[in-house]
This record gives C-alpha cells, sequence and structure tokens, in this order.
C-alpha cells in the first residue's frame, strides 16, 4: 500500500542553472548529481495538494493544503540501470502536522508557515499563484498562461525537470533514504508572464542568495495529476 495518495495540481515551476558545487553538500548518500545539457538545475516549485490520504485515510483537516518547495536533480545507479529523483532543500506547508509526518518518517526538510493560493480561469488567459509568509512578509509566487495545456516535448527541459520519479533524502553520512513517486506524463500551460517576489536568502539559507538576483531559464505550469508515495527504503 503507498504510505500517501493524493493529487498535485497546479504545479508552478521556475528553473535556475546553478553552479553544482552550491548542492554537492546536500547531495544524499547514494547519489550524484543529475545534469541536462551540461547545467545543474535547482527549481522553485508551487502546487496544491489535495484529495490527500495517509495509508488509505484521509485526515481530517490535512486533505487540502498549498505547498512550495525547492528541490534539485539527482540520480542513483542500479544494477536495472539508472534512478533519477529529486532532493529537496526545503518544503514549506501550511499545516504543523504535515511536518511532523514527513521530517519524522522520510527525514525531509519540512517547515510549516501561513500560506494561501489563488487560481483564475478565463477565456484567453489563466493565472495561478502562490503565497508564503516568512518573517512578516509574504513571498510570491503567480504565473499567468494560456488555459490550453499542451504535451511535454521529447528531449526538453520541462521534461527532464518533471520526469523523475524518485525522492531522496539525507539520514547521515552513510545512509540516505529512497522512496518513489508515481504518477502519469503531465500536460503543461504555456507561460505569457510570471512574478517571482521571494527573498530567498530569508526563506532557505543564505547560500542561495544569489537566487534573488537571478533570472531563470524557463518558468512554466503543469497541470498534475494524482499521484502516490511509496513507503521509503533506506541505502547505506
Amino acid at each position: 500500500m503507498p504510505f500517501l495518495t493524493a493529487e498535485w495540481r497546479k504545479l508552478a515551476f521556475a528553473n535556475y542553472p546553478v553552479d553544482p558545487a552550491v548542492l554537492q553538500p546536500y547531495v544524499p548518500f547514494g547519489t550524484e548529481l543529475d545534469f541536462w545539457q551540461g547545467r545543474c538545475y535547482l527549481s522553485l516549485v508551487g502546487f496544491l495538494f489535495t484529495r490527500v490520504r495517509l495509508l488509505g485515510i484521509p485526515v481530517p483537516f490535512h486533505t487540502e493544503f498549498e505547498e512550495v518547495n525547492i528541490r534539485f536533480y539527482v540520480r542513483r545507479k542500479t544494477a536495472s540501470g539508472w534512478k533519477r529523483g529529486v532532493v529537496f532543500i526545503r518544503e514549506i506547508v501550511p499545516k504543523a502536522a504535515i511536518t511532523f509526518v514527513a521530517n519524522t518518517v522520510y527525514n525531509e526538510n519540512y517547515q510549516t508557515l501561513p500560506m494561501r493560493h489563488r487560481w483564475i480561469n478565463g477565456e484567453e488567459q489563466n493565472m495561478v499563484e502562490y503565497q508564503w509568509k516568512k518573517a512578516g512578509n509574504w513571498q510570491t509566487f503567480s504565473l499567468e498562461t494560456s488555459p490550453i495545456s499542451v504535451p511535454i516535448q521529447d528531449g526538453s527541459e520541462e521534461e527532464f525537470i518533471t520526469e523523475h520519479y524518485w525522492g531522496y533524502a539525507a539520514v547521515s553520512d552513510q545512509k540516505s533514504n529512497e522512496y518513489e513517486v508515481t504518477h502519469p506524463r503531465w500536460q503543461l500551460y504555456p507561460v505569457h508572464n510570471y512574478t517571482i517576489e521571494v527573498d530567498y536568502g530569508l526563506c532557505y539559507g543564505p547560500e542561495f542568495s544569489f537566487l534573488n538576483s537571478a533570472s531563470p531559464t524557463s518558468v512554466f505550469l503543469a497541470e498534475g495529476s494524482a499521484i502516490t508515495v511509496e513507503p521509503k527504503a533506506a541505502l547505506k
């Protein structure tokens, strides 16, 4: 049985090429950085968790909530080939119980903060916005997009970013957790405009302050789907 089932909806991505040296201290045991066309990426991702069930059971008042995270991309070589996955620097949610379970069970890096979102659907344009409040200041990530979704193109940066189906979390220098996330291939909404008003140093640590003046190489919105998070396994 999956540990968690849910839907991830309206996933907003902003993707930044970064110096691998910035991310190397966060690479979990048993994995290595994954590159696309020679670039190492870090992504800001905002989305809505909905229809959440833990071990098949809905938890009252915790079935729908926002999440915003920053993550990067790794891979692990196995006898059957490469497993491509993500590592989260920090995941922000508005529910303290979610933070407790994720940090305790999966050794993730969740933080609880006030959050809100807006979705506006129009005939010619949609708007999706995620906000979270840190140290009294609202941080904003919003997109204006086409109302019509399109397939992800083979070999694209969007395919690289979205087609990582494993999660990895460091436990120690000689141990990490691995878990599978399942979902179908997503559709994308072309982006017309976007706003990123985020103090990365404040939210994620001074080593990420350089992102305050950086521009993402791509910004896109995925519709999302039903997902599962499978039970973890230990790598050591």
